[in-house]
């Protein structure tokens, strides 16, 4: 399942202000199915607006956004979303914060489990299924928050800076057993991120954004082998390379505004 902008606007309208706020402006990109793509820009170009409307959180002022061909009227089973901190309830084990999203949808108690434990053995949290997040590290608490997003077995994944709090090495690892297991289950993925490594690792596609209001300031096809293993990109020159590139953009974009 893909996911496509047409044309794309959104605005917001503040009390503090009579013209209304333009985030992004004529937005239009398609996500093919299976496919990881990554969206950097500066901040506040509307990075996270684009997630926000691919969820259904917010409609478009202008233009669509559509899931499998099918505007996107609200929030939807289809949609995953990873935020950048776990949010993960204190009070609840770990399997049992996995099952959250299904027992709200009301999937009954064995089925839950069986799933919620299929998906801690894929994000490697074996054994951990009873403990409390306060008793797990940053990165396999954003492991849990995985293993809870694929429980629901979303479609079309929605990654929010999911890396950015985590140390050098644990963000390395993690990216590479996220990739993985997203390749595996053939998951389409949309990911913001002010890393232009990242990116670059962990893409099919990068989608450059330029000052706000964001619109697309070029579209980098990144062909490089093995897009479920980072780590064996991150050896490649090409990848910084790649990364230049989209700086040279960005800089260039900062001088024009």
């Amino acid at each position: 399942m893909g996911l496509e902008f047409r044309q794309v606007t959104k605005q917001f309208v503040s009390q503090a202000s009579v013209d209304p706020l333009t985030a992004v402006r004529d937005i239009t990109f398609k996500v093919e199915e299976g496919e990881f793509v990554s969206v950097v820009g500066p901040s506040g170009c509307g990075k996270s607006t684009i997630l926000s409307m691919t969820a259904g959180l917010y409609a478009p002022t202008e233009g669509e956004v559509l899931v499998s061909g099918e505007p996107v009227r609200g929030p939807n089973s289809h949609v995953g979303f990873m935020l950048q901190k776990d949010l993960l309830l204190p009070w609840r084990t770990i399997i049992k914060n996995v099952e959250f999203g299904l027992e709200s949808r009301g999937v009954a108690r064995a089925t839950r489990r069986e799933r919620a434990l299929s998906e801690l053995a894929r994000c490697q949290l074996d054994g951990f299924d009873n403990h409390y997040p306060y008793q797990l590290s940053g990165g396999m608490r954003q492991r849990a928050a995985l293993a809870r997003t694929l429980a629901i077995d979303p479609d079309i994944i929605l990654l929010d800076e999911p890396f950015s709090a985590l140390d050098a090495q644990t963000k390395l690892l993690l990216q590479n057993s996220f990739a993985e297991t997203i390749a595996q289950a053939k998951i389409t993925t949309l990911l913001i991120t002010h890393d232009l490594s990242e990116a670059v690792l962990m893409s099919d596609r990068v989608i450059v954004l330029s000052e706000r209001p964001g619109t697309i300031l070029e579209t980098i096809d990144v062909e490089l082998p093995d897009r479920a293993h980072p780590l064996a990109r991150r050896q490649m020159p090409q990848v910084y390379e790649y990364a230049a590139r989209i700086f040279d953009l960005l800089k260039l974009d900062e001088r024009a505004a």
